[in-house]
């Protein structure tokens, strides 16, 4: 960071499409020349052999190729003619959005698109999780996630209006959450880009399990409607009576109810890493003291790593399993955290990373891991992200149908510019820093800021927030007849 500019936010009550600035700078992630090499089994030798002792027969492992010369970089939308439906649309918020959506581009396909196609897929909303705690001694399984799949060097985690829930409907929608429980009031609505309902539409078997009580912020009501077979703790999970309680038990439980389907798509929300730390009164704090107590670390960062230690066992068991069964190489990992650690102080932040926090976003810089055994070779991405990102982004690796004018969050791997909002209006974009808290723009080396960039920024990102607003108060998608009719 190189020079400062002061420039502030603009409001935020239009709805107005402004195309993105073009970036002086693009990081990029090069694109694989092979993506994947499954294993293959010889001729002549059975795949339970080679896979080891197993409780069911193998599935076929799909294949995955690269996406073949010339690649498809044709927008990532649906056949839907959003100017006609205005012109004939008599609600006036309704027809903006129809107008609004007329005007967008959306995302474009690339080398990534497809790439998981006919995988299964298990993805993970973890508590307070940072990946400040990993390490290969402590943590190999998440070590090993982390450092062989998808890395994403410039990852946030904001935290909005409801903390954890909050998390879980940027990660789970695609949309920004408002100023009341959105994933609750979501429970309505035709949530149709929801991977639990994207994969139900092609017949995977979909379940979600969330090791804390059942009903707690509505997700008994909403998590159905995201096309999951849901259960938690009190209503279908068994009572484990402690605080916080074991990720490993609700994996352990879960677990044989989707290993034997012909194809799965898995949601956790865990919980082991819940504050607060210390060993006292966390329960899975003080059932991993023991792997932690060799670390010079205060007593809350001690006691944050040996909770989040339950989450690795969990992750570990999972892998050994699917393994086991010879579902592994085609299974997919997705995890990333509701909110970074708030539970800690500031200072104890630093502590657990072992360097100053530089600015203000900085604190928020977190992790999302995707990973899938038979990748040959990690895949680094520099882009700024965040998890609103998360739903687009698998979206795109699994090929699955979606409109990517109706997501609020973009394809990490699109050539689309990479950009993240806090719920203060901060930014991190590839070319700067703005930060609301210092009112000052922090411009990266090398760069030239085009004139009125943030501003321009704060009126794309002003738009965006306003029509996730209007997007879950007027059940918006089931105004769509594409969407409404498969309903």
């Amino acid at each position: 960071i190189v020079s400062v500019v002061g420039e502030g936010a603009v409001a935020d009550e239009v709805i107005a499409y402004v195309p993105l600035p073009t970036a002086t700078q693009v990081p990029t992630a090069a694109p694989p020349t092979e993506v994947l090499q499954p294993t293959q089994v010889p001729d002549g030798e059975d795949a339970d052999d080679k896979q080891g002792d197993s409780t069911i027969s193998a599935t076929p492992m799909p294949t995955a190729t690269p996406t073949p010369t010339p690649i498809d970089t044709s927008p990532n939308i649906m056949e839907i003619d959003f100017a006609a439906l205005a012109e004939t649309e008599s609600d006036a918020a309704v027809k903006e959005l129809h107008k609004y959506f007329a005007m967008a581009e959306g995302t474009r396909k690339n080398a990534y698109t497809g790439m998981f196609e006919g995988y299964n897929l298990i993805s993970i909303c973890a508590e307070a999780f940072s990946p400040d705690m990993v390490s290969e001694e402590l943590t190999p399984t998440l070590y090993r996630m982390f450092n062989e799949g998808f890395r994403f060097h410039n990852y946030y985690q904001g935290i909005w209006f409801s903390s954890t829930s909050d998390g879980e409907y940027l990660m789970d929608t695609g949309l920004y959450p408002q100023q009341y429980s959105s994933m609750a009031k979501s429970h309505d609505n035709l949530m149709y880009f929801c991977l639990g309902n994207q994969f139900s539409r092609l017949g995977y078997e979909c379940y979600a399990y969330h090791n804390h009580s059942y009903d707690y912020y509505d997700r008994h009501l909403s998590h159905p409607n995201m096309g999951y077979d849901y259960k938690g703790e009190g209503g279908g999970l068994a009572e484990q009576n402690t605080w916080p309680e074991s990720d490993l038990l609700m994996v352990q439980e879960t677990l044989p109810e989707y290993i034997n389907a012909e194809k799965f798509h898995t949601y956790y929300m865990t919980v082991s890493g819940h504050k607060d730390y210390l060993f006292k009164s966390n329960v899975m704090a003080r059932k991993n003291k023991e792997f932690v107590e060799h670390l010079e670390y205060s007593e809350p960062v001690l006691a944050y790593i040996a909770c989040n230690l339950e989450l690795e066992h969990a992750l570990t068991y999972l892998v050994e399993e699917l393994e086991k069964a010879g579902r592994l190489d085609e299974t997919v990992f997705v995890l990333t955290a509701d909110h970074y650690p708030y539970g800690l102080t500031d200072a104890e932040v630093e502590e657990l990373r072992g360097e100053p926090l530089a600015t203000e976003a900085d604190l928020y810089r977190e992790g999302l891991l995707i990973w899938n055994s038979a990748m040959e070779a990690p895949v680094d991405v520099e882009k700024p992200c965040s998890n609103v990102d998360v739903l687009p982004t698998v979206s795109n690796l699994f090929g699955l149908e979606y409109d990517s004018r109706l997501l609020m969050g973009n394809d990490i791997m699109s050539d689309s510019p990479g950009y993240v909002l806090f719920n203060n209006w901060s930014l991190v974009t590839e070319l700067c820093e703005y930060s609301a808290k210092a009112g000052r723009t922090f411009v990266k080396e090398g760069v030239e800021l085009p004139e009125g960039y943030v501003s321009t920024m704060h009126s794309i990102l002003s738009s965006k927030f306003n029509i996730a607003k209007k997007i879950l108060d007027l059940d918006y998608y089931a105004k769509i007849p594409l969407l409404a009719e498969q309903r």
